[in-house]
């Protein structure tokens, strides 16, 4: 049978390892797919560059725009990243008839909606198992493998250098900038970190786990998202000390009102398998009706990790490219015409419980004044922890964990213990999650 004939856009890390692979494991793959599967074409900036991979056997090309429009592409796999330039040559492979594969979060997180409308009006394929959690095989899970399930919720560690990060920042007690510098020196960490340490990058990823797992269009302009930047080592711990381990959780969770959508640092007690994933590996917890909760770890980035989706998906869309286009697996899980309308609550609206830290003067009474205040909101306490004056100290921190609250109730309750005189510093609040 005739092989399938690929073009490539992009030919960095990930370009080079599913070039890797696609040869390393030709026969295995050829024998999953029922043909081969080749590298026709690949486009660069720079096609002149020595790589890490062997290029012989495939045509370079500059403007990736000349792979898009080929008649003997068959699958266009974008791997460029970025979004404008992204977004037009992947809707021009579409409009052109080809199969699309993609590792591209933030392009899925923003235009998925429309890119995947248009892939249904053109009886094509977009697969993008590689575009959350590197090569585990998480979106195939979701969609497929938990297809008879009602999901629950989901709650990811999907940014590897923000666990590596919290995970040098408890086991060495070292501040966030000092281990953000490691992190960078070590490669796991670009140079404007940003887009990481600030949740974006999970953000992107749980719009479309969110998207799979509930059928509802991809919203990242709706995901509340707070990043890592401002936890100390002293809170993590703290945590430690209380049983838990802060991560940087994506968590998407159906509630009664509507879809919860939220990325943010997150305490996890510390018996939990997930609250045990450390250094750059990710984890995502998936809880479905009927199979309760599920786990699946590994690497969630690098060249062959990464490399393992996308050829996946030339797997899958190789096997299926010649199917009823009513009778593949829906790109969204559920069928196009069945897309809920389910709201995305705002923050003020979803319940979590919290680990409240403050700094207060150390003399009667000030505890309770901010029992009251909890009191007087309906904030049920679990537990409070004080750590004893130093030497010469008349501050002390004082830890409140409290039971699950109505996020706008705890908001206006440090509002209000904050504004007490013994209070001199802001309150530290970390959401916590049982995950049960």
């Amino acid at each position: 049978m005739k092989p399938i004939q690929v073009g490539l856009l992009g030919l960095g890390t990930v370009g080079s390892g599913t070039i890797a692979v696609l040869r390393r494991n030709r026969e295995e793959i050829s024998r999953r797919a029922g043909r081969d599967i080749v590298v026709k074409a690949a486009s660069a900036r720079d096609i002149s560059r020595e790589r890490a991979v062997s290029l012989e056997g495939i045509e370079l090309v500059a403007d990736p725009a000349d792979i898009v429009s080929r008649p003997d592409i068959d699958i266009v796999v974008e791997l460029i990243g970025g979004e404008t330039a992204a977004r037009e040559l992947v809707l021009r492979a579409i409009d052109n008839g080809k199969h699309v594969v993609t590792a591209n979060k933030a392009l899925l997180a923003k235009h998925g909606t429309e890119i995947f409308a248009r892939a249904h009006a053109k009886g094509v394929m977009v697969a993008f198992e590689g575009s959350v959690a590197g090569g585990i095989p998480i979106i195939k899970a979701i969609r497929e493998g938990l297809s008879a399930n009602r999901i629950e919720w989901i709650a990811g560690i999907i940014n590897g250098t923000c666990n590596f990060i919290l995970s040098e920042m408890r086991d060495k007690g070292l501040p966030f900038d000092m281990v953000l510098a490691e992190a960078q020196r070590l490669g796991y960490a670009e140079a404007d970190p940003a887009f990481d340490v600030e949740g974006i990058d999970a953000a992107h990823k749980l719009t479309i786990l969110a998207a799979i797992a509930f059928g509802i269009p991809m919203q990242f302009d709706k995901v509340y998202t707070e990043g890592i930047t401002k936890l100390t080592a002293v809170d993590l711990k703290y945590a430690e000390g209380l049983g838990y381990r802060i991560k940087l959780l994506g968590i998407t969770r159906r509630a009664k009102k509507g879809i919860e959508l939220r990325v943010h640092p997150t305490l996890i007690p510390s018996r939990r398998l997930i609250a045990n994933v450390e250094g750059v590996m990710n984890a995502v917890l998936v809880k479905g009706d009927a199979v309760g909760p599920t786990l699946y770890y590994g690497r969630g980035a690098g060249a062959e990790a990464t490399a393992s989706a996308v050829v996946a998906d030339l797997v899958d869309v190789t096997r299926m490219a010649t199917a009823d286009p009513e009778q593949r697996v829906p790109h969204l899980a559920f069928q196009p015409d069945r897309l809920s309308d389910d709201p995305i609550l705002p923050m003020e609206e979803v319940e979590t419980g919290c680990y409240l830290r403050l700094r207060a003067l150390d003399r009667p009474g000030v505890l309770a004044d901010v029992t009251r205040i909890c009191a007087d909101l309906s904030i049920s306490i679990d537990a409070i922890f004080q750590k004893e004056a130093g030497e010469g100290e008349d501050q002390v921190d004082v830890v409140i964990l409290t039971h699950v609250t109505p996020e706008k109730q705890v908001n206006a309750a440090i509002r209000r213990i904050e504004a007490l005189p013994t209070i001199p510093a802001p309150v530290v609040r970390i959401r916590l999650e049982e995950l049960l």
